[in-house]
């Protein structure tokens, strides 16, 4: 059947559009961007036909969702940052088939997620931006997964991207790559500070834990990981509460998994954040140290599909 064959965690900083353009800032987040189009080659010599972003920009307050739309075009203006990217133009094509697909079976292993294909639904930056340098050509079909989650369980993230492994491999005619778009340490600058932290880390804590982080994962220390990510999303300031990146880790097997990070873009400051490009190996996994279903099995859960 299907193939998951790449699988990253990857900066989207606003910075690197703001870099594209006359001003002090031009060429400044060269590396990051060349980064960006180096996954995107990787991806292509692979055969991938769509790229699903796990997008810590796209907030929830209930369940997952996944924006599958067929086709995405507009142009986009961060309510965030308005001005570091604004009216930045994007296009690429989506796959409802496989949004729906990917919907289907994180439903059927205990993680309620809801497909949107018919929707007016733009994506966020956390897809945007990416797409700008990997998919100017629109080479790749395209799938934005909610991760800014706040009031979910990272748990229930990574079984969603261990769900969404099985849907692609048993039940999927293609090839997929994964990526966990966001940032390590997510601590913005003070306000009035953010020119002064343009390039550097909000605080020498926050540095030396990414660093450590970093440094794990180039060792394949991923069961220590796992166990200290939910400390490090709250003390860390991680971004999206690290959502992304529990789903990408339960993509590949979580504390059982037995690859090592491949640095692409090293260890950046971007307005006191943490940024990287990285790639992870996929390897073969059966799924054993999965977390359960924690959100399903509470007392009072009700499926969304009988409040709809």
């Amino acid at each position: 059947m299907g193939k998951l064959a790449l699988a990253a965690k990857i900066t989207h900083v606003p910075s690197m559009y703001l870099s594209e353009l006359d001003g002090p800032r031009r060429g400044t987040r060269r590396d990051a961007i060349d980064g960006h189009i180096e996954i995107g080659r990787r991806c292509r010599a692979l055969g991938v036909d769509t790229i699903v972003v796990f997008d810590t920009h796209w907030l929830v307050n209930a369940n997952y969702h996944i924006n599958c739309a067929p086709h995405f075009k507009g142009l986009y203006t961060s309510n965030e940052l308005p001005h570091f990217i604004a009216n930045m133009p994007f296009e690429f094509p989506g796959n409802p088939a496989l949004g729906q697909l990917l919907a289907k079976v994180c439903n059927e292993h205990g993680v309620e997620t809801l497909a949107h294909h018919a929707t007016t639904l733009d994506p966020e930056y956390g897809t945007l931006v990416p797409m700008r340098y990997m998919n100017a050509d629109q080479h790749f079909k395209v799938v934005s997964v909610s991760a800014l989650c706040t009031v979910h369980y990272l748990n229930d993230s990574a079984r969603l991207g261990w769900a969404m492994r099985r849907a692609i491999e048993e039940h999927y005619d293609g090839t997929v790559a994964f990526f966990a778009s966001g940032s390590l340490s997510h601590r913005f600058a003070q306000n009035g500070l953010a020119p002064e932290y343009a390039f550097k880390i909000w605080s020498p804590f926050l540095e030396n834990l990414d660093r450590r982080v970093i440094e794990m994962w180039q060792a394949g220390e991923w069961k220590d990981f796992c166990e200290m990510l939910p400390e490090y999303a709250s003390k860390g300031h991680g971004e999206g509460f690290m959502h992304d990146t529990a789903m990408l880790l339960g993509a590949l097997g979580w504390s059982a998994y037995d690859g090592a990070a491949e640095i692409v873009t090293p260890y950046f400051g971007a307005s006191g954040t943490g940024q990287l490009n990285a790639v992870f190996p996929v390897t073969p996994q059966d799924g054993h140290a999965i977390p359960a279903a924690q959100a399903s099995r509470a007392d009072g859960y009700t499926s969304v599909a009988t409040r709809l």
